[in-house]
């Protein structure tokens, strides 16, 4: 139930503050519409809100190995939900668990214990029975358990479960009347927003707390849609799963993780956005799984460097590094060195944004994408795939990677200006760092230190693909380009490099010619 730095989040609930008044003879505003103001007390909203929240626990089968010559552990004490004994008998079972591998004892068959767990969620529909909670929450449970606001305990079964965006569905079926909670819309939520958070912490549930929405679209690398709200509300271990409502009581986020030091509640919680989360719900509900869009790329941030190379007029938009082969973008004619501006409308700002945009779209529609390719704008439009059949096929995720021998000792040819020494690419070098025989360019044999190559984190190893977009085969080409850069006065020059099968471009600045 808990992740490294990010432990279990809590039922965040967005209020707003009350907009500045104007004169009347003030010219009309432009500001974001008026929101409404806090009310004197959140007791008629919690009052509403209790009902359609509510605690889960989990309880999953592991086995321990028994040691030759010792009794295996007996199970952990009853404690009570929540107990703050539970960490500490947890963590000296854990402690005092035979190292893996270790032989059990002759004729002992391993033993099995249980371990319990507590989470947060609520209802979305009460005529079918369906709950929302965290993924982690539920995650190897072999007994998922739901209780009610009234007490009542109910099995649940697990509809399916995201880990991506730590989204899961589950289902109760009952003859008790359920309440249901609305959703809203998260992207109307506002930094200063009052949030109220109801929740399961430590076992104590149907607690109440309230904060304001500190922060949007943070991104704490807990997957590739990161998106989150964050907020000040109290919560603690125990709250993973519940709601934030808007002061309309609708919900705007599920409650995900909180950065904590000490394991406590500093004020610091995050939430996924209701538009990320009911867009997996859908698809939860119609097929089990996630259907996600696929568009077969690639890509990285566009740096100030990179924009300034490439001719655009600020950093935005994705580059595309490299292509799927056998993808959406192939048939679209998309290339490595474009860079994506808009995708089905909507513009680009980072790299961060096209993964989302891309991901809900649906399998098989049509999305228009607008490219910045040799100076100018290219409209385009894709097809796109099913990101989890690509990800079965293995054409998904991150490149192979292979750590490369030890450096070669074969002729090197310096380029002070990048701070590089390159080499020719021969058999005995591809069969040194595993180069596949398709693979041209010029390998980086050494890199100065504090160097512009240095600095852009290039490494012995590495392959120059391209430079400013032109391919380059021997170590004569890039010194000439190289030079040819510094004769006109450039002050930056952009290399398309291959690291294992990785690709992507570095813009490399060095002090032009007086």
């Amino acid at each position: 139930m808990q992740r490294k730095t990010l432990l279990v989040a809590s039922f965040l609930c967005l209020l707003s503050l009350p907009a500045t008044a104007q004169e009347p003879s003030a010219p009309p505003a432009t500001s974001p519409p008026p929101t409404m103001a806090a009310p004197p007390s959140f007791e008629a909203l919690s009052e509403r809100l209790l009902p359609t929240v509510v605690n889960v626990a989990t309880t999953s089968k592991i086995e321990t190995e028994t040691v030759e010559g010792m009794p295996a552990l007996p199970d952990l004490p009853p404690l009570p939900p929540g107990s703050p004994f539970e960490d500490f008998f947890r963590d000296f079972y854990d402690r005092m668990q035979p190292p893996p591998g270790t032989p059990n004892a002759p004729g002992q068959p391993p033993a099995e214990r249980s371990v319990s767990g507590l989470g947060s969620g609520f209802v979305i529909d009460a005529a079918k029975g369906y709950i929302v909670t965290n993924a982690h929450v539920i995650k190897g449970a072999d007994e998922i358990k739901v209780i009610l606001h009234d007490d009542t305990s109910l099995d649940a079964t697990l509809i399916g479960a995201d880990e991506k965006t730590d989204i899961a569905l589950l289902q109760v079926k009952t003859d008790i009347k359920l309440t249901a909670a609305q959703w809203g819309d998260s992207d109307h939520s506002r930094v200063g927003s009052w949030v109220i958070a109801i929740g399961n912490p430590f076992g104590l549930g149907g607690t109440v707390t309230a904060g304001i929405v500190s922060a949007r679209q943070r991104d704490i690398n807990a997957g590739p849609y990161d998106d989150f709200i964050q907020t000040d509300a109290s919560i603690n271990r125990g709250n993973s799963g519940g709601p934030m409502f808007n002061l309309k009581g609708e919900v705007i986020g599920v409650n995900t993780a909180i950065f904590s030091p000490t394991g406590g509640s500093v004020g610091i919680g995050f939430a996924v956005p209701s538009n990320i989360a009911r867009n997996v719900i859908d698809q939860l509900v119609k097929y089990g799984q996630t259907r996600r869009g696929w568009l077969g790329v690639r890509i990285q941030d566009v740096t100030p460097d990179i924009a300034e190379s490439l001719g655009l007029d600020k950093p935005r938009g994705a580059l595309v590094s490299s292509v799927v082969p056998d993808s959406p973008a192939i048939t679209a004619d998309i290339k490595a060195g474009d860079i994506i501006l808009s995708f089905n409308g909507h513009d680009i700002p980072t790299s961060r944004a096209l993964p989302r945009l891309v991901a809900e779209s649906e399998v098989g529609a049509k999305a228009a994408v607008t490219l910045w390719r040799g100076g100018k704008t290219i409209d385009t439009a894709v097809t796109l795939g099913e990101l989890e059949k690509a990800e079965k096929e293995g054409k998904s995720g991150p490149p192979k990677t292979e750590k490369p021998s030890a450096a070669v000792t074969s002729a090197q040819t310096d380029i002070a200006t990048l701070g590089l020494g390159v080499s020719a690419i021969d058999d005995a070098l591809r069969a040194q760092y595993k180069i596949p025989a398709t693979t041209q360019g010029v390998l980086v044999t050494a890199v100065t230190p504090q160097g512009p190559a240095a600095d852009k984190a290039i490494q012995p190893g590495d392959i120059i693909l391209e430079i400013d977009q032109q391919t380059v085969n021997t170590p004569a080409e890039l010194a000439d380009k190289v030079d040819s850069a510094v004769k006109g006065s450039r002050n930056a020059v952009l290399l398309f490099i291959e690291r294992r099968e990785d690709r992507r471009f570095v813009a490399l600045k060095f002090k032009p010619k007086e």
